[in-house]
Formats: C-alpha cells, structure tokens, sequence
C-alpha cells in the first residue's frame, strides 16, 4: 500500500525557512522581526474582533502568536533561552503597554474634548 502522502512536511523547519526569507526580503532583523509582527496582530485583531485595546482581547492574540513562534522554533532549534526571552519581550512589550495605556488613561482628557 502506497502512503497517502509521499513525504512528511517538517512544520518548524518551514516555519523558520518562510521567518528568514521574509527577513532577507525586507532586510529588518530578527528584533524588528518581533516587534513589527507584535503590533501588526494588535491592531489586525483589534480591527477584526472590534474590540477595543483596552479589553485585552488584541493583547492575548499577540500572546498567543508569540506562543505558537515559540513553541516552533523550539521544536526547530530546541530550547535557547535567551533569544526565547528577547523574542517575547519584543513581540509584547508595546501591545502591552498600548493596552495598559487605554486602561488607565483619565477619562476627563476625552470628556473635555
């Protein structure tokens, strides 16, 4: 009996080969790589939900891409700590910020207006 299908597809080393090409292409490091991307799921998600940034809705999608990076290049590189760290911190720190930003902005700045 032939396999149904004739080759296995190895998802992380894809992944990270799709990470690089977009890499050379727009010339922006891995970093910048991060930080794009992070703010980049915040604003598609808080325009596709229409939820607002202060709901942490947009936020925890951002976190769950992050997760999913994560769990990929683990699986394409094994555990490295350091760049696991600065990666996440990358890709979080200003939806984070935006969102708590929203929440706990004064309410009499947009009353007076």
């Amino acid at each position: 009996m032939a396999p149904i299908i004739p080759y296995q597809i190895d998802i992380p080393r894809e992944y990270h080969r799709s990470i690089l090409w977009i890499s050379d292409k727009t010339g922006l490091a891995d970093n910048l790589l991060h930080i794009h991307s992070g703010l980049a799921i915040f604003v598609l998600t808080r325009l596709i939900t229409r939820r607002p940034y202060s709901s942490f809705i947009p936020f925890l999608c951002v976190i769950l891409a992050e997760t999913c990076n994560e769990i990929l290049d683990y699986l394409a590189y094994g555990w490295r700590p350091t760049d696991t760290y600065f990666d996440i911190a990358n890709t979080l720190f200003w939806p984070l910020m935006i969102s708590l930003a929203e929440r706990v902005k004064p309410a009499s700045i947009y009353e007076s207006l």
